[in-house]
């Protein structure tokens, strides 16, 4: 397909902040972007080739929800939709995000229908280490097609969740100190394990370990391979995530960082990266009593990554572009707000080779609007995932 006469907000970082083309065109070929570019440069229609003009209308990349628990627990229902937390064991890190994602889940369709393209989903904050989050796209009914990244993350969880809910039951952990303590006891097996394998293949005489679920699946982790995610809230807990990291040389996302207004500069010295959100919520326990809408615009603006998730289902996932758009009204700066749910998000998660950015080579994941994304009256007009028009 060929699109033409397009307002292009490409979200490619350039010299003066992002590209836009003013008049462009876009090119799309098995399910990728082909060509982009100003009208000038546009080539000619392919006698197969669709056009569609869009004069008048403007080109975004498809949205991107950097942690949510899509599929993973379906509204309506309780236990039998639940497959959220494995509350019998704090340390999970061989559980698979994409083992509980049901794609036909209802709010798939709201996230095409909202823009959202790409989504980043697995465990909840139950546990210590909850397991591995995946990247997937939103279209779809066959979780293995629509698998962007997988493993994308780990799942590490500080501060009232992995408490409260080992609290209940009178096990470990009980505190604070006792979750960090189980984190760093996995990581360190990981470690011992990690140094008997290479032992074994460096000699024939020495037998490799015994396979372990739990450390095999922390191996990436550990090799700065995969991304350590933590959910934290409090900054006491934020610090504890970028100690344990600094401790075990992880490649560290955190993840709500609701607390980080507070902290801003600090965290712009540790080069950390943040996911915030969800915002619109209420304070609905201790630790989100300094909860504010204007943090991912203070932390963006002390030069900390910042992108904005919505943590679905806490937060419906259409409501996601308007989260940015509040983000907005409470001071960040537009162009980075929109880099929250598309280049920023991508880039923090590791996944802005293939989506984030109207870029030669990304998949075609983009949305057509006529009003601004980011307010409440927005629609877009149109939605492709992989090429394919899935809303129109």
């Amino acid at each position: 397909m060929l699109f033409t006469h397009a307002h292009l907000i490409t979200m490619e970082p350039c010299e003066n902040g992002f590209l836009t083309i003013a008049d462009g065109f876009l090119q799309v070929r098995d399910g990728k972007i082909c060509k982009i570019g100003s009208m000038t440069d546009c080539p000619e229609k392919d006698c197969a080739e669709e056009c569609i003009d869009l004069e008048g209308k403007t080109v975004y990349p498809g949205f991107i929800d950097a942690h949510c628990h899509m599929g993973l627990a379906e509204e309506g229902l309780n236990f039998e939709g639940d497959d959220l937390n494995e509350i019998t064991d704090p340390v999970t890190p061989h559980l698979r995000g994409i083992d509980a994602i049901n794609p036909l889940n209802k709010s798939f369709e709201e996230a095409v229908n909202a823009a959202v393209t790409t989504v980043v989903t697995g465990p909840g904050s139950a546990n210590a280490i909850g397991g591995q989050f995946a990247a997937i796209k939103t279209y779809g009914r066959n979780i293995d097609r629509m698998i962007l990244k997988e493993p994308v993350a780990m799942k590490f969880a500080l501060g009232e969740n992995p408490k409260n809910c080992y609290n209940d039951k009178s096990e470990t952990p009980m505190t604070r100190m006792a979750t960090a303590a189980l984190m760093r006891e996995q990581l360190k097996k990981t470690e011992r394990y990690y140094e008997d394998i290479c032992k074994a293949e460096e000699d024939e005489d020495t037998d490799p370990p015994d396979f372990d679920a739990k450390c095999d699946a922390l191996l990436p982790v550990i090799k700065r391979e995969l991304k350590a995610h933590f959910h934290c809230h409090r900054a006491d807990d934020i610090f504890t995530a970028i100690r344990i990291a600094k401790e075990f040389n992880l490649d560290y996302v955190l993840v709500h960082c609701t607390e980080g207004h507070l902290i801003a500069q600090d965290l712009a010295q540790e080069g950390a990266k943040a996911i915030t959100g969800p915002l619109m919520t209420t304070r609905t326990k201790p630790e989100l009593r300094n909860a504010t809408d204007a943090n991912p615009g203070v932390l963006s603006k002390n030069g900390v990554m910042t992108a904005i998730c919505t943590d679905y289902n806490v937060m419906p996932i259409g409501l996601l572009p308007i989260c940015a758009g509040m983000a907005v009204r409470e001071g960040m700066d537009y162009m980075q707000a929109l880099a929250a749910i598309t280049i920023h998000a991508a880039q923090i998660v590791g996944i802005e080779d293939r989506v984030g950015s109207l870029k030669e080579g990304k998949d075609a994941d983009f949305s057509v609007f006529s009003a601004d994304p980011l307010t409440l009256a927005a629609k877009p007009e149109m939605v492709c995932v992989d090429g394919k028009i899935v809303k129109s």
